[in-house]
């Protein structure tokens, strides 16, 4: 699924001898997967406005909702309710009206709806845990919830699970994704077409990911049931239908913008970490590729390794983001950030504001104003993607960012997961804070 992109037609001669020579980890890697068959896939331009000006810390007030957590994970809402994982943990229900307007609310106030013993085979090794979790499109109809956990049969590896929350059943639907101390993936969300996506890790594995019959390094798309969804790529001969893409290393992230686009974060390697657009079948070059020009280890997207699907942005091997979950706004609450997607950091204690420009249009303009603006030759040019530092060491380690129903968002601290220095964990830790209009 080679898809032309005028910044590969730029890319330099300087590149193509230092790939030639060697010099890069990727030209002696594994090969590069085919990237999968996806007829009548076309990108269209997004039908939303790309968003103005820049955004501020001013947009927005900070109330601490929920304190006393245990390494949360993951939150989402549905109808009147909001469900929580913690990685030590289960899953909380909490009134999506009281998150919207309380404010110190102790994890007491959420219902346990899964215990950690709840979950068959659980287990928590390193990174691993209760994880990902997302609620039916039909809730409360259809009053299933659907969990993304750790298990340890004499293996390590990483399970989807459905639960009945009226007949108290769970049903695996994904088993047997790959899993390890770190780089399980985890992250799960509906998408518009009623289907549910998940991402995986490369479960310290990185060969995996170029096997398109592994579930490692990957983002899944499945129906409620599980089953493979009609019209996912082909990746030929031994692949797994339920395949959407491959070549990710460790992405925690994934959500839609207004027309259906998926985006998606993953951890790179020492830095590198990524912002993409999931194209259907598409290689995101793990572990062969992994940078542009002059990268002292890993081969330039573009030229010899055309295969691999290019990011919207990639932080270099000097920068470090450690991104995990992403959300993009598309309400009205906030005016300034409409439109925009938001990206948690990690090792950055930062939320990251990236709006996504159309490079040819016209009305639109690139304002790297106290932004990155990433616009490198070698990276996917749909869009241009402007990233924006905001909260930069005030509330620690970010895992997840959340719209609620009230158009504001929720962010997840992760300061008790044994990765927190200086004045972290505070006494606080770990909570859930809600940015509303100021």
């Amino acid at each position: 699924m080679d898809r032309p992109s005028r910044r590969r037609l730029l890319q330099t001669a300087g590149a193509v001898s230092i790939l030639a020579a060697g010099c890069l980890r990727g030209s002696t890697q594994t090969e590069l997967a085919e990237p999968g068959d996806a007829p009548g896939y076309e990108w269209s331009e997004p039908d939303w406005e790309p968003a103005e000006g820049v955004p501020s810390e001013a947009d927005v007030e900070p109330t601490t909702v929920v304190s006393g957590l245990e390494i949360p994970w993951d939150l989402t809402f549905a109808d009147t309710d909001a469900f929580l994982t913690e990685r030590d943990g289960g899953v909380r229900r909490f009134d999506a009206d009281a998150m919207s307007e309380e404010r110190g609310l102790e994890p007491a106030a959420g219902e346990t709806v899964l215990a950690a013993e709840d979950l068959p085979d659980r287990s928590a090794p390193g990174e691993g845990g209760t994880l990902g979790v997302a609620a039916h499109p039909s809730y409360p109809d259809e009053p299933a919830l659907f969990v993304y956990y750790t298990v340890d049969t004499g293996e390590i590896e990483n399970r989807v699970v459905r639960y009945d929350l009226e007949r108290e059943a769970l049903s695996p639907i994904v088993e047997g994704i790959p899993g390890a101390a770190i780089h399980n993936g985890g992250r799960i969300e509906f998408g518009p077409d009623g289907n549910l996506w998940v991402t995986t890790g490369d479960a310290e594995t990185p060969s995996q990911t170029q096997d398109p019959g592994s579930l490692a390094g990957a983002i899944l798309r499945v129906t409620p049931d599980g089953d493979a969804v009609t019209g996912n790529p082909d990746f030929g001969d031994g692949s797994d239908p339920r395949t959407y893409s491959l070549g990710h290393r460790n992405p925690q992230g994934i959500d839609f913008g207004p027309d259906g686009t998926a985006f998606a974060a993953e951890h790179g390697p020492t830095s590198r970490d990524e912002v993409s657009i999931v194209d259907p079948g598409g290689n995101y070059g793990w572990d062969v590729v992994r940078g542009g020009p002059g990268d002292p280890e890993y081969g330039t997207y573009g030229d010899e390794h055309d295969r691999a699907t290019p990011p919207l942005l990639n932080t270099g091997p000097e920068t470090t983001w450690a991104p995990s979950g992403i959300v993009f706004v598309d309400g009205d609450a906030i005016p300034n950030w409409k439109n925009r997607l938001f990206a948690c950091g990690l090792a950055s204690q930062t939320l990251y504001a990236v709006t996504l420009i159309v490079p040819d249009d016209s009305s639109s303009s690139v304002d790297g104003d106290e932004g990155i603006v990433y616009d490198h030759n070698w990276l996917d040019d749909r869009l241009t993607a402007i990233a924006h530092p905001l909260f930069e060491g005030k509330y620690g380690r970010l895992r997840h960012v959340e719209q609620g129903p009230d158009g504001a968002l929720y962010l997840l601290t992760s300061n008790r997961d044994g990765r927190a220095g200086g004045e972290f964990p505070r006494p606080v830790d770990d909570r859930i804070v809600r940015l509303e209009r100021s």
